[in-house]
């Protein structure tokens, strides 16, 4: 673990999450992720020291996040951005239906039925395919997906993640989903930092550093501009700003 220098009084931050590999260890499949009771404490405190000024940002939808985290409900950006729920409560994002992917979805589960071992994850607004399970596939899988992505033209694109690619409405990301926060209270005026472990985050990255805050990258897959190991140091570092 790198120690995270305290630069500015936690109590004027506001703190921004990726849950995925930065809060909970990577799972074999998307489906296997869990969050334990210390954890939920854990946010609830934090939470609580920022004035409710911390929010969660995550590929995964809001209704997944509020049953991994339940009781817990955070605000929260979900789906790499396409949907967020301010701490006001309201939802914001894209009207785009689940329908739309209907071609694409069914595309894409014949892909997946054909290489044993990837997995087809459907969020809804948008849908992932999986091949951590299946590494070799990687060359099949991403261009299976871009030429799905293709036949819905300019409204979508992939979203590349860890050993995974994702089909999403454009226009959206972390980056434009922390944007939208810091205009908001609780965040609104405060510094910045952002927590996460996936090229996914590096636009929240640069948003929080044009806002004079920090990015702080987990594990090996990308920089901020301070750096712990992995999950159990990031919750190691929550426990000591508490």
């Amino acid at each position: 673990m790198t120690r995270v220098p305290e630069l500015f009084p936690p109590h004027d931050w506001c703190l921004f999450l990726d849950v995925d590999g930065t809060l909970i260890e990577l799972a074999a499949t998307p489906f296997d992720a869990r969050a334990d009771v210390g954890l939920k404490s854990l946010l609830r405190s934090a939470s609580e020291r920022l004035g409710g000024a911390l929010a969660l940002v995550s590929g995964r939808s809001i209704e997944y996040l509020d049953a991994l985290f339940a009781p817990l409900r955070l605000p929260i950006a979900g789906l790499h951005g396409v949907e967020r729920r301010a701490a006001s409560g309201a939802l914001h994002g894209s009207a785009v239906g689940a329908s739309t992917l209907d071609a694409a979805r069914a595309t894409l589960a014949a892909l997946v039925a054909a290489h044993p071992y990837t997995l087809l994850e459907d969020k809804g607004r948008t849908v992932a395919v999986h091949f951590r399970l299946a590494p070799d596939t990687a060359s099949i899988i991403r261009r299976g997906v871009a030429d799905v992505a293709a036949t819905l033209g300019p409204a979508y694109h992939v979203q590349e993640g860890d050993m995974m690619l994702e089909i999403k409405p454009s226009g959206f990301s972390k980056g434009a989903a922390i944007g939208e926060f810091l205009r908001e209270p609780p965040f609104a005026g405060r510094t910045p930092v952002f927590v996460g472990d996936d090229l996914t985050d590096l636009d929240g990255f640069e948003v929080v550093e044009s806002h004079g805050g920090a990015s702080i990258g987990v594990g090996p897959r990308v920089n901020g501009r301070f750096h712990l190991a992995d999950p159990r140091a990031v919750r190691a570092w929550l426990e000591h700003l508490v």
